[in-house]
C-alpha cells in the first residue's frame, strides 16, 4: 500500500519544520514547502535534519503568496506521489503593531502570507482530494484570530484564518475533506514567528509565560502530535473543530501567571 502524502506550507522551519518531520516519521511522504528568513535556520537546515534522523521529504523553495510558486508545488507533489491526502497550511508571519504604526505595504504583506497563502494552498489542494474521494486539511490558527493588543493585523489575518477554515469544512462536508485549526498557546514558544519578533534570540522567549498543563512551554513536537491526529484515520469523523495545544485561547485565554 502506498504512504499517504501530506504539503506542509512554512515547512522550512519553526512549527511547520516540526510538523514536517513528525509526519515523515509517521510513514507520510512529505512535501515541505518555504522560504529562508534571516537570521532563522531554514531549508538546507531541514533537509540537514531530515537527513540526520534518517528521514526523506521533498524540501522546496516556494512563497506561500505566489499563486503560480504554491500551484507549482501542489503539481510537484502530485507529479512525483500520484495524491495528496492531507494539507496543512501552516505558514505565516507575524510582524506587531498597531494599525497606527502599521504602514499600508506591510499590512498588504502580512495579509498575503497568512490569510492569501491559506486560500492559495486550499484552493490548489482542494481539487485533488475531490477526485480521489476526500482528505484531511490542517490549518494553523492563533489566539490573536479573536484579538490581541498591538497584533493587528496579525490578529486581523488570523481571524480571517479561524472563518476560512469553518467555510471551508461546510463547503467541502459531502467531499469527504475535514478542516481543523489548531491553536497554539501559553507563550514562550520558540518558532518562527516569535524568533522574528525577538530577533532570533530563544533566550528572549519564555519568561514570565504560562505554558502548559504539562508545566512546561509548548513546543513543536506538541503542534506535530495534534496535527498528526487531525490528519489521521482515527480522526476521520471531525471537521470544523478548533483544537488548542497549550493555554486554551480559543476558550477565552490565556491563563494567567502563577501566583
Amino acid at each position: 500500500m502506498s504512504k499517504p502524502v501530506a504539503v506542509v506550507s512554512g515547512g522550512s522551519f519553526g512549527m511547520g519544520r516540526s510538523i514536517a518531520l513528525h509526519l515523515a516519521a509517521q510513514g507520510y511522504d512529505v512535501v515541505a514547502f518555504g522560504v529562508d528568513a534571516p537570521g532563522i535556520q531554514g531549508i538546507a537546515d531541514t533537509r540537514a535534519m531530515l537527513a540526520a534522523e534518517g528521514l526523506s521529504a521533498e524540501v522546496l523553495e516556494a512563497d506561500v503568496s505566489d499563486e503560480a510558486a504554491v500551484n507549482d508545488v501542489i503539481q510537484h507533489a502530485l507529479d512525483t506521489f500520484g495524491r495528496i491526502d492531507a494539507l496543512v497550511a501552516n505558514a505565516a508571519i507575524g510582524p506587531l503593531g498597531t494599525v497606527l504604526d502599521t504602514p499600508p505595504e506591510l499590512w498588504d504583506r502580512i495579509m498575503a502570507v497568512n490569510l492569501r497563502g491559506t486560500y492559495l494552498c486550499a484552493r490548489a489542494t482542494i481539487p485533488a482530494m475531490q477526485r480521489q474521494g476526500g482528505g484531511a486539511i490542517a490549518i494553523i490558527g492563533s489566539g490573536s484570530g479573536y484579538g490581541k493588543p498591538n497584533m493587528a493585523a496579525y490578529a486581523a489575518s488570523k481571524g480571517g484564518v479561524l472563518a476560512l477554515a469553518q467555510s471551508l469544512a461546510y463547503d467541502h462536508f459531502h467531499d469527504r475533506i475535514r478542516v481543523n485549526t489548531i491553536i497554539p498557546g501559553g507563550g514562550g514558544i520558540v518558532g518562527g514567528i516569535s524568533l522574528a519578533r525577538v530577533g532570533g534570540d530563544p533566550n528572549k522567549l519564555g519568561k514570565g509565560a504560562p505554558g502548559t498543563v504539562a508545566g512546561r512551554v509548548m513546543n513543536g513536537e506538541d503542534m506535530a502530535a495534534a496535527v498528526g491526529f487531525l490528519l489521521s484515520k482515527e480522526a476521520e469523523a471531525i471537521s470544523g473543530t478548533v483544537l488548542d495545544v497549550g493555554c486554551f485561547f480559543h476558550q477565552g485565554g490565556p491563563i494567567p501567571g502563577k501566583p
